[in-house]
């Protein structure tokens, strides 16, 4: 069983910044990558940054140059620095990690999910 706990999520107002955190835990062989996605209210879940064990990263072009997505390997943990947040980054932000297992197959897990608000 593989878990992704996510954290650092809160309402915060425009132009400001918040971190996530997001540490995967459990029977986990190896981690290929992790990303955040997003899902604002009617709208369907989008990826937002991701990180693969080379350290290669991709980024939504609305967050280019805003967020920041980092990982430590041996810790299996991605953060998710997010600067000069605007209303429409509003959503609930999930963790993603594509992931090896001890037993069973390579898959994705889902963390449960932390709303990020951008609000004056």
């Amino acid at each position: 069983q593989v878990q992704l706990v996510e954290s650092g999520g809160g309402l915060v107002q425009p132009g400001g910044s918040l971190r996530l955190s997001c540490a995967a835990s459990g029977s986990i062989l190896s981690v290929n990558a992790m990303g955040w996605y997003r899902q604002a209210p009617g709208k369907q879940r989008e990826l937002v940054a991701s990180i693969i064990s080379g350290g290669s990263t991709n980024y939504a072009s609305s967050v280019k140059g805003r967020f920041t997505i980092s990982t430590h390997n041996a810790k299996n943990t991605v953060d998710l620095q997010m600067n000069t947040l605007k209303p429409e980054d509003t959503a609930v932000y999930y963790c993603n990690a594509d992931v090896v297992p001890w037993l069973g197959s390579r898959r994705d897990y889902w963390g449960q999910g932390t709303q990020v608000t951008v609000s004056s």
